[in-house]
């Protein structure tokens, strides 16, 4: 099946988009904001663990606050869904509507971000990014998390492997769609970490202009 059959929020242009915003965010938050993840909760939950069996409690707040933002985050998005199902808009227009809404969070952080403590500023962050995980979740028909790379990492390598050796067809261009989000992934870590040496805090608004042109992307035929 190619990618034409699939809704424009499942194709890979609009997932790779998607990995590069999340990248850029988990980027942003450990080069601004004291080295905690907006998204990445895994590395959050570890780096917790390792700052309470040390006792270093001043450290500990803010991996903590980013865990508990990131489910905050993950109720709104669940909010806007009931809201859908309640008022029956369509699931395009939730779509654009949750993109709007992280937009919106991410020129908050560009502009106030760097006025409150990193707590605050994290906390946004982690709200935006769980929005991403929580509205989208597949990319051409398959399960896929924007955020998580390990998993897409292990499936990049299995799909690679049934294609190469097995001869799949399927799972060869599977591999070559999930190795492109990946590659986005790292694109939007990169290029925001070149960002910030120049224009500073606001090197998240690259990460909303992708947020933006991806709200206007699902109601693409």
């Amino acid at each position: 099946m190619t990618e034409h059959h699939y809704p424009a929020h499942e194709r890979v242009l609009f997932m790779s988009l998607l990995t590069m915003t999340a990248g850029s965010l988990d980027a942003y938050s450990y080069h601004v904001h004291g080295q905690v993840f907006a998204g990445l909760q895994t590395g959050n939950i570890v780096l917790l663990g390792i700052n309470v069996s040390q006792f270093d409690w001043a450290d500990v707040g803010q991996y903590a606050f980013s865990l508990l933002a990131f489910a905050v985050g993950t109720i709104i998005v669940k909010m806007f869904q009931h809201l859908r199902e309640i008022k029956g808009f369509s699931m395009d227009k939730e779509r654009q509507y949750v993109l709007l809404y992280m937009t919106m969070l991410l020129t908050l952080s560009a502009f106030f971000g760097h006025s409150v403590p990193n707590i605050v500023g994290t906390a946004i962050l982690s709200c935006a990014a769980a929005t991403a995980l929580q509205e989208f979740r597949v990319l051409e028909g398959s399960p896929f998390m924007p955020l998580l790379m390990t998993g897409n990492l292990r499936a990049l390598c299995e799909t690679a492997y049934e294609g190469l050796f097995k001869k799949d067809t399927e799972m060869a261009h599977r591999s070559k769609d999930v190795a492109t989000a990946v590659m986005a992934f790292f694109f939007g870590a990169f290029f925001v970490s070149l960002l910030i040496p120049m224009v500073g805090v606001y090197a998240i608004l690259f990460s909303a202009v992708l947020t933006l042109t991806m709200s206007y992307m699902v109601h693409w035929d």
